[in-house]
C-alpha cells in the first residue's frame, strides 16, 4: 500500500541574514526510534540517492535543470521522515503544530519559496523509492512540486520502521541563493623551451563555468591557480578571469598545477589537477 500527502505546500518569505547547517536536533529529541536500527544508514543513504536520481530524471525528461542536493535540506527531510515514524503520523503538520516552513525559518536558512512532498509504503527496499516517485508523478499536486521551475535545491529523507517495514519518504524543495561552486577543467599542459637551460615554459589552459541552477545561478567570477613541486605545499600563482597562462618550471622536478573557480556568490568549486614531470 502506498499513501502520498494530499497537500504539497509553498510559501515565500523575506530572506534571512545567515546560512546555517541544520541538524536533526531542531525538531526535538524523539526523532529516531529503536525501530530505525533495522536498516543500516548506508542502505538508507543509497535509497535517498536513488530517489534523488529519479526526481532529477523526471525534471531532465522535461528539459528542466536538475535540482541540487543541499545538505541542510537533507537533514530537514530526514528528520521529518524519522519524526513521522517515531510518532506514528503522516502529515505536513508536526504534532507540535509546526510545519516545514517553520523549520526552514527557524534554521535561519535564506529561502524564498519551498515545497514539501511526502509518501509512505511497505514495498521492499529495492522498489520503495521508485514506487514513491511514481506516486508523486501520478499526482498533479505533487508532480507540480517535482517539476517546478522555481526551485533549485532539494533534500530527501527516508526513515524505516523496523517492526512493520513501513518506509517514510520526505522531499523538501527550496528556492534559495546559489551555494554551488563553479567548475574548472585544466587541460594537460604542454611544455616548450624555457628562458634558461634549467627551466622550461609550461603552457596551461583551462575551461570552466558556473554550474547552472534552475534559478538564481550566480555566474562565474574568477579562477584561482596553484602549483607545487616535489613534496612542497600548494602555493597560489594567481587569480584570473583568463583561460590560459605560461609559467616557468625548473627541470629536475615534478610539478603539479591545479585550478578551481569561484562564482559571484563566493562559492569555490573542486580542483582540477595536472602533473608536469621534468625529472
Amino acid at each position: 500500500m502506498t499513501r502520498i500527502s494530499s497537500a504539497p505546500r509553498r510559501r515565500g518569505l523575506a530572506p534571512l541574514a545567515l546560512l546555517v547547517v541544520l541538524g536533526a536536533s531542531l525538531i526535538g529529541p524523539a526523532l529516531v526510534s529503536a525501530t530505525d536500527t533495522a536498516v543500516s544508514a548506508a542502505t538508507i543513504t543509497a535509497q535517498e540517492a536513488k530517489i534523488l536520481t529519479l526526481l532529477n530524471a523526471d525534471r531532465t525528461a522535461l528539459g528542466l535543470v536538475p535540482v541540487r542536493a543541499d545538505s541542510r535540506l537533507m537533514a530537514i527531510a530526514r528528520a521529518r521522515s524519522a519524526d513521522m515514524i517515531a510518532n506514528s503520523y503522516f502529515s505536513h503538520t508536526l504534532p507540535d503544530g509546526r510545519n516545514v516552513f517553520d523549520i526552514l525559518s527557524a534554521s535561519k536558512l535564506t529561502w524564498y519559496s519551498a515545497g514539501e512532498i511526502l509518501a509512505w509504503n511497505n514495498y521492499p527496499m529495492d522498489v520503495s523509492a521508485s514506487t514513491a516517485n511514481r506516486q508523486w508523478m501520478n499526482s498533479p499536486g505533487h508532480k507540480a512540486v517535482v517539476i517546478s521551475t522555481g526551485f533549485n535545491y532539494v533534500g530527501v529523507g527516508l526513515a524505516v520502521d523496523g517492526s512493520t517495514g513501513k518506509k517514510m519518504w520526505t522531499a523538501v524543495f527550496m528556492k534559495g541563493p546559489d551555494r554551488t561552486g563553479a567548475f574548472a577543467n585544466l587541460a594537460p599542459p604542454t611544455t616548450s623551451s624555457g628562458s634558461t637551460a634549467t627551466t622550461r615554459k609550461v603552457n596551461l589552459a583551462w575551461s570552466g563555468a558556473d554550474i547552472r541552477l534552475q534559478v538564481l545561478t550566480a555566474g562565474l567570477h574568477h579562477y584561482i591557480i596553484q602549483r607545487k613541486f616535489d613534496s612542497s605545499g600548494w602555493m597560489t600563482v594567481t587569480g584570473t578571469t583568463g583561460r590560459s597562462l605560461v609559467v616557468l618550471a625548473s627541470k629536475g622536478h615534478r610539478h603539479e598545477f591545479r585550478i578551481a573557480a569561484y562564482d559571484r556568490a563566493g562559492n569555490l568549486g573542486g580542483w582540477s589537477t595536472q602533473v608536469v614531470d621534468l625529472r
